[in-house]
């Protein structure tokens, strides 16, 4: 498959490391293993030297002791070949194809993020995310989704608390169901009470009228004792007087006087009575805010799911380097798992799989201290390597056979004994 990978590397004199060759197996896991202190890592930083330019210059390139200035070779499938030697470690790129070549070639199909795979797994999860968005490019379009679902969501919350509120305070206010709907008016039982007291007036004065009548007539009997000589007059006046006595009997007969004491009552109630009308429309209008905000939580819920629902489809149209992967509330979702539930292995894959797609013109990732997967996730990854055509080169502290070589105080194991049964005399930048 394509991208550029190593064919073999050469290394001299580079921090810890002695002398070193290595040839990568071209697809899948090739593992440097060894002891602390070795010179694995050193590989590696020299790889990435050599690749990568002056940024990845270690502070201290020479080996401590030795005289012999750090030489680097490194032979690529494509033909290239890097050398780093010299007192200045100065930058040589031979082209097959004869053309002049330097950094800038090498920056052309070498990804810098291949050469430092941890910077990538180090990132925050937003940031790798950001990474992959913009790779695919839909990172800013979906930045204006992301800071709209905000908006709204932020919206929502407001919304939902206001409508929560609404309706706790709906919720404590009393109700009473025996009383009207609209506050009660005073002032038409008080005519009603003035119309009553009126006709009980009335009533009244008949009644004065009755008495008067009544004192009058035995005034008339005392006077008729006494006075035979007017007794045809008092009679006349008797007569008259009884028949307006009986008239006044009988006008007087079926005289009723209603009661105001009902009305006194509900007039001293009617406050109350208001009060608790008033308790009803507040309990009502608290129900319907409640109504409208609960309505518009809803209708914001609904916004958010077809907002998040666009996102799924922008991500699902974009050519993603892995399949499975994904971007979800602004973090890297592999096979639904965040960065920091995902396995090494994944994790391994996820990050890999996004350098490939960084710059598809390199074949290769550096990884360093591979010690913290298990054997059988280090299959698992060497595997899917494999299937993918790419090339890993790792380090690990072990001694055991999942290593390729077996780095031992700056050499392989097994070379450092035949340069012991063969001695070379190093000249400065070769083996």
């Amino acid at each position: 498959m394509g991208g550029v990978k190593i064919n073999k590397l050469e290394i001299e004199n580079v921090k810890r490391v002695r002398a070193v060759k290595v040839e990568p197996t071209a697809c899948g896991l090739t593992i440097i293993g060894g002891r602390n202190n070795q010179g694995k890592t050193s590989v590696l930083d020299s790889i990435a030297w050599a690749l990568g330019g002056n940024r990845y210059r270690p502070s201290k390139p020479q080996r401590e002791g030795s005289v012999i200035p750090p030489s680097l070779k490194v032979t690529l499938n494509n033909g290239i070949i890097v050398e780093r030697k010299g007192k200045n470690s100065d930058l040589k790129v031979i082209d097959p194809s004869g053309n002049k070549a330097g950094q800038q070639l090498l920056d052309s199909f070498i990804e810098q993020l291949a050469l430092d795979l941890p910077k990538f797994m180090g990132a925050s999860g937003k940031e790798k995310a950001q990474i992959l968005l913009q790779m695919i490019g839909v990172g800013e379009r979906l930045a204006v989704m992301e800071k709209e679902e905000k908006t709204l969501y932020s919206e929502r919350l407001t919304i939902g608390r206001i409508a929560d509120q609404k309706e706790k305070y709906a919720k404590e206010q009393p109700f009473y169901p025996d009383v009207p709907y609209e506050p009660v008016s005073a002032s038409e039982m008080i005519r009603q009470q003035q119309e009553i007291l009126a006709q009980n007036g009335e009533n009244q004065r008949k009644r004065e009228d009755l008495h008067k009548l009544e004192q009058e007539s035995q005034r008339l009997n005392e006077q008729l004792e006494a006075l035979n000589r007017q007794v045809r007059e008092v009679m006349q006046r008797q007569e008259q007087n009884q028949k307006d006595l009986d008239i006044a009997r009988r006008s007087a007969m079926d005289l009723k006087d209603e009661s105001t004491a009902e009305l006194e009552r509900s007039i001293a109630d009617i406050e109350e009575l208001n009060r608790k009308v008033r308790a009803n429309l507040d309990k009502e209008r608290a129900e319907e805010d409640a109504k409208e905000y609960r309505s518009r939580y809803q209708e914001l819920t609904s916004e958010i799911a077809d907002l998040r629902q666009q996102k799924a489809k922008l991500l699902e149209s974009a050519e993603l380097p892995l399949p499975g992967l994904s971007v979800e509330d602004g973090e890297l979702v592999y096979h639904g798992q965040k960065w920091d539930n995902m396995s090494g292995s994944d994790q391994m894959k996820v990050s890999t799989a996004i350098v490939r797609k960084l710059n598809p013109g390199c074949g290769f990732v550096l990884l360093d201290k591979l010690e913290q997967m298990d054997l059988e996730t280090m299959r698992e990854f060497g595997v899917w390597l494999e299937q993918e055509g790419l090339q890993a080169i790792a380090t690990r502290i072990s001694t055991g056979d999942e290593c390729s070589i077996i780095i031992s105080d700056g050499y392989v194991e097994g070379e450092e004994a035949e340069e012991a049964a063969a001695p070379k005399t190093w000249k400065k930048g070769e083996f």
